[in-house]
């Protein structure tokens, strides 16, 4: 084992990159609070493993949405648990994103020269509220159905361009199963794709620039 850690030391320099890691000055103001963002991105790891796991289960279309989502919580192993976990820590996501915002605005870590690390912060509530959006409806049932309809039909009172955007959305005119498929498409893929490439936007320069100061 020596051995093969000092093959991949020599060339990757391990120990320089976990010195950086672990030596890493964090001010004395910090408190609890500064541990929010923290928590959004444990419940995101917690979301995505429990979503995959779904996945193997789930049937993404109108006839068969319910049902599959009914064997999950009663027939496949340990489906109840997953669900459930799937489910709390997209409410603990959501809150947690929310304190997280408010921690950072009250504190002024928008201010000079966190301004792109408050902008890509913002693209990840926005995208966090998308998932409890997109999510809401995967079930099919009577709240996911009349849930999508009301959101998807929101953009039709903007001019001119309200109507194009609502059948962009729902897939056609009506809701039905091309809706199903877009909202189960940008939940699984699309969304946590997006949401990856921001953080890994957003954490390097959180790790650059620091934490902010005390108000």
């Amino acid at each position: 084992m020596p051995k093969v850690y000092d093959w991949f030391e020599e060339r990757l320099e391990i120990q320089a990159i976990a010195d950086d890691i672990t030596s890493k000055y964090v001010p004395p103001h910090v408190n609890i609070f500064y541990c929010l963002g923290g928590i959004t991105l444990t419940c995101f790891l917690v979301q995505v493993a429990t979503g995959f796991a779904m996945t193997f289960y789930y049937r993404p279309t109108v006839t068969d949405a319910f049902a599959s989502v009914q064997y999950i919580m009663t027939e496949a192993n340990f489906g109840w648990l997953i669900r459930s976990v799937h489910r709390w820590s997209a409410s603990m996501m959501v809150l947690m994103m929310i304190l997280h915002v408010f921690r950072v605005y009250l504190t002024g870590g928008f201010k000079k020269p966190r301004e792109l690390t408050w902008v890509t912060g913002v693209v990840l509530a926005v995208l966090t509220t998308s998932f409890g959006v997109t999510g809401y409806s995967l079930p099919w049932d009577q709240i996911g159905y009349w849930a999508v309809k009301i959101v998807t039909g929101v953009p039709e009172a903007i001019p001119v361009i309200g109507l194009p955007l609502v059948e962009l959305l729902r897939g056609s005119a009506s809701v039905g199963q091309s809706t199903l498929t877009r909202f189960y498409s940008l939940h699984t893929f699309v969304l946590p794709l997006l949401t990856a490439v921001f953080m890994l936007m957003h954490f390097p320069m959180i790790r650059k620039q620091g934490i902010s100061g005390p108000l």
